[in-house]
Formats: C-alpha cells, structure tokens, sequence
C-alpha cells in the first residue's frame, strides 16, 4: 500500500516535468528533422543520447527545485551562481521565451496551412489574436484545460509508431540516402544532442524548478525527475523513428509528423492537427506570460499591456516561416542554453553532499512530527525545539519548509494507520550524515 501511494507520487511529479518539456515542438517532428534524423541512422544514436540527458538533468533540475523549495527560477539561480552569470542567465532565459514564442505562432501557421489550407499569416494571426484575448479572460484555468493534450499527443505519437512498424519493414539505406539531403541545424550529430538538450532545458527549466519546488520529499523528486526523463526519451525515440521510417515523403514538410498520421486516417490527422495547434497556443501563451511577468511584476495591467506589445512583435517576427526560423533561432538558443546546463551540473557536484544532507534533515522532521499524531509517543517541548532547529538548518526557507512538512504529515496519517512503520520503510535515517543528538528518540 505505501509503496503504491509513494509510486503514484513520483509519477505525478514524472508526468508533470513531461508536460513541461514535451510540446509543440516535439509534436510538429521539425526539430527532430534539423537536428537528429538529418544524420541518418547516427541521428536515431543522437535521440538516444538526447534520451539519457534528459534522465540525468530530469533528476538534477527537479531535485535542486526541490531542495531550495523555489517558487521561481531566480530563487534557486541566485544561490547556485555568481551573480554576473545569473544575471546572464536571466536574461537569455527572457530572449527565449520570446523568441520560441514567435516561432511557435510561425508553426501555428504552418500547422493550420498544411491540414487546413488556410495562409500562414492567418494561422499565426488566429494564435495570436487567441494569446492576447486570453490574457484578459481567466486564463490560468483555460491553460489548466489545455495542459490534457500532454497526455494525448504522447498517446498519438505512440500509436502513430505502433501503426508505423507493425507487421513492416522499411530499407533503411535507402532512408539513410534521404536523410542525406536534409540541411542540419547543426555540423554533427554530438553537437545537435547537445544544443538541442540545452535548448530543450531554456525552455523547461523555469517550469521544472519550481515543480520541484513543489515536492517536499528530495527522494520523490529524484526519483520523479529521472522517471519523467525516461518516458520523454521514450516518446522522443518513438518519434523519431516513426519520422525516419518515412523520411522520403516527409523530409520537406513544415509539419513532418502531420503528414504521416495522414497517411493513417484523415480523421486521426484532423485531431492530431488541432492538438498541435492547442499545444502550440498553450507554449506560445506561456512563454509570452513569462516574459511580460518578468518586466511587469504584480502590475496586472502592466503585463496585460507588455504582453499584447510582445505578441504584436512575435507576429512581425514569425513571418520568418516555421522551418526557417527553427534552422536559425533553435541552434542560437541552444548554444546560450549551454551555460545553463554548465551551471547546473557545477550545482549538483558542489550541492550533493548538502541535498543528502538535506534529505535526511527533512526526514527527521516528518519523524518527531509522526509523535505529534501518534499516541504511542510523545511530542515534548524538546522535540518541538529540535524541529524549529532543524527547520532553520535547511537550505529551503524555514517557515514554508515547516508547513509544507506538516502538509506532508498531516497526509500520511489521513491515509496510513501505523506511522511508524510507515517512517521505518520510507523514512529511513540509515546512513544519516547528522549529527545524533538530532535523533529523534522512538520510544517513551
């Protein structure tokens, strides 16, 4: 039961880092193309590269989110980097909100050109027209709405590769000879793995910290972080595939996968079609609300006004056309992308020692905290010193970190009847690097 309960846990959070990541971009197949199946069947190697990193900084930018606790990304850069290079970062992560903003509205044109056979200039009006009302209507539940098609365009790709290889064989020399006349976004297959994670991480990282930030166990949000990276390399490989084994129809479409889940059934590509579009309005909203919140603060008109402005100038900008602008503006992003990912892995070497640290800190607080509720034990003024004392020892704000662990605890004895073996199995202090007079005591 509690392994149950601490499984579905750590898939809420993989599911909702798969969310942040996998969107309009993946769904639209472009960025694929440019970067990895240009290469060949050394590009399917590049996807799987591609698939270990985002395992291993899945499980980095979720864990530190939630060691700090952030509610921002400021909140956790401002402690892992100089000050010049937060500062750097900052504003490269504004140019690229912006800039993957508009040429998510190039590839709203693209997308409603293809299927539907509207001009581009229309599709990319109709998105930003959308963009701009809704920030004046109520929009954190529209995009709450939006966020389902996570989940659907995952099954869609899936089924798109199930339909792709079953009970099929495809010559794959003949495929590598196609790929051959695709220009590459970048010179060779490691530096498009690279680029592409770091531009990956530019757009997700905001989003993922403050996930992170959410998860109040550091072991949930390992664990969530990793599983989250799995299943996007899982999906980025079915894809991938999918896009290769029809690489001679597709290489010269704007939207390469729409074109195959034609092939399938019209009606399949219909719905494929808007979920793409909804994908593409939802990031395209997203990156552009980061981008005034970050200049307009708590001023609501102010960043109502900053946002039409932004959406106004990403429309002048899209008309660069989708496949154009990904070949120029994805590889520029990804190159400022890789600071990012250079100072995190420099956090996660310098912080591992405290994150476990913190780990166990954690756990020692949801254990005397179990002895408020338990009427095997007791709570004493000491124990409630210790607590205050350890709260005040984390990395993470005191006050917040105390009543997001009596959250926690307050959860566990509303579905658990025996906290103690629920502390045993979960919350184990074997190994712990603190010191032991901060030991809870057990019995009476």
């Amino acid at each position: 039961m509690n392994r149950l309960h601490i499984s579905k846990e750590a898939l809420s959070i993989a599911m909702a880092y798969v969310g942040v990541l996998v969107g309009a971009g993946l769904s639209s197949g472009q960025d694929l193309l440019q970067y990895f199946l240009c290469f060949g069947e050394m590009g399917l190697v590049g996807v799987v590269l591609l698939g270990i990193l985002n395992v291993i900084f899945g499980r980095i930018i979720v864990t530190l989110g939630s060691h700090y606790q952030s509610t921002n990304h400021q909140e956790v850069l401002e402690q892992i980097a100089h000050p010049i290079i937060n500062r750097i970062i900052d504003i490269t992560l504004v140019i690229s909100c912006f800039v993957v903003g508009f040429v998510m509205v190039a590839g709203a044109g693209a997308n409603l050109q293809q299927q539907f056979g509207l001009p581009s200039w229309l599709g990319a009006l109709l998105c930003s027209v959308l963009v701009a009302v809704i920030a004046f209507l109520d929009f954190d539940k529209i995009t709450r709405v939006l966020g389902v098609f996570t989940p659907v365009i995952v099954v869609m790709i899936l089924v798109v590769a199930g339909v792709t290889f079953w009970g099929k064989s495809y010559d794959f020399e003949a495929l590598d000879m196609a790929a051959a006349t695709i220009k590459p976004a970048m010179p060779n297959v490691w530096l498009s793995v690279v680029n592409y994670f770091a531009l990956c991480a530019m757009n997700g990282v905001s989003m993922a910290l403050v996930l992170g930030g959410s998860v109040v166990r550091i072991g949930d949000a390992e664990k969530g972080g990793a599983l989250g990276g799995i299943i996007i390399g899982l999906i980025v490989s079915c894809a991938a595939l999918a896009l290769f084994a029809h690489l001679d129809t597709v290489k010269d479409a704007e939207i390469p996968m729409l074109m195959i889940v034609n092939h399938i059934h019209p009606a399949f590509a219909f719905v494929y079609a808007l979920v793409i579009f909804a994908l593409i309005f939802n990031t395209a909203f997203s990156l552009y609300y980061a981008t005034a919140c970050r200049f307009g603060g708590d001023d609501m008109k102010k960043k109502r006004r900053l946002l039409i402005g932004i959406v106004a100038a990403g429309y002048v900008c899209s008309f660069g056309g989708f496949t154009t602008l990904v070949s120029y503006m994805y590889p520029l992003l990804g190159y400022m992308g890789i600071l990012l990912l250079v100072v995190l892995s420099v956090a996660w070497v310098e912080e591992r020692e405290n994150i476990i640290k913190e780990k166990f800190l954690r756990r020692k607080m949801m254990r005397l905290l179990f002895r408020k509720y338990d009427d095997d034990y007791e709570f004493t003024a000491k124990h409630k010193k210790t607590f205050q004392k350890l709260g005040e020892m984390s990395a993470a704000d005191t006050e917040t970190l105390k009543e997001d662990i009596k959250a926690y605890v307050e959860e566990v004895v509303e579905n658990h009847d025996d906290l103690q073996a629920y502390a045993k199995e979960h919350l184990s202090m074997e190994g712990s690097p603190l010191k032991k007079e901060l030991e809870p005591k057990d019995k009476k």
